[in-house]
């Protein structure tokens, strides 16, 4: 599947279309694993705050298969990752050792400096899965870029839900 994002005109008049730009995504390799890259694109670097936009999967990892981003480096920014598939074992220069399932959040703040990992849980390898999800990469406000560097994870239990209803 294609991810596109709409990109919304600001400051349009109620009967001028509100689309300044559609944007389909592109393959991407990170490290063996290929995702769909919507961001950055060629006319348009940023939306807001975002600076990358990746969509992963959904991919069928069979048993033996596994997606190994090893360990590289961020700085002056924050990435968020959410899996609506799968399972992700996060590691980092902070300790931090945290597997991220279906509806959790990993927000990884880099700040002056942070080295970090993906990987696929080894028992999980042993069975296969299948991976879908997303990553953000957040450009932090100019003040932030130089803070500590920071790995929160919240559960899908403490992150809310609600359900909108489509009018087709």
């Amino acid at each position: 599947p294609n991810a596109t994002l709409w990109v919304l005109n600001k400051g349009m008049e109620a009967t001028s279309d509100p689309v300044d730009l559609v944007i389909e995504s592109r393959k991407s390799d990170i490290g063996g694993f290929s995702v769909r890259r919507t961001l950055p694109f060629a006319k348009r670097r940023t939306v807001g705050p975002f600076i990358f936009f990746d969509h992963m999967g959904p991919a069928l990892m069979p048993a033996g298969q596994s997606m190994d981003v090893l360990p590289h480096p961020h700085i002056g920014l924050a990435t968020v990752t959410y899996l609506f598939e799968g399972e992700i074992v996060h590691r980092d220069s902070l300790g931090s050792q945290q597997a991220i399932r279906p509806g959790a959040i990993n927000w990884m703040v880099a700040g002056k400096g942070i080295v970090h990992s993906e990987q696929t849980d080894p028992e999980i390898k042993k069975t296969g899965q299948t991976i879908h999800g997303i990553q953000l990469w957040v450009a932090l406000p100019k003040e932030l870029e130089d803070c500590d560097p920071a790995f929160l994870h919240y559960d899908a239990s403490e992150i809310p839900e609600s359900s909108i209803p489509l009018n087709t």
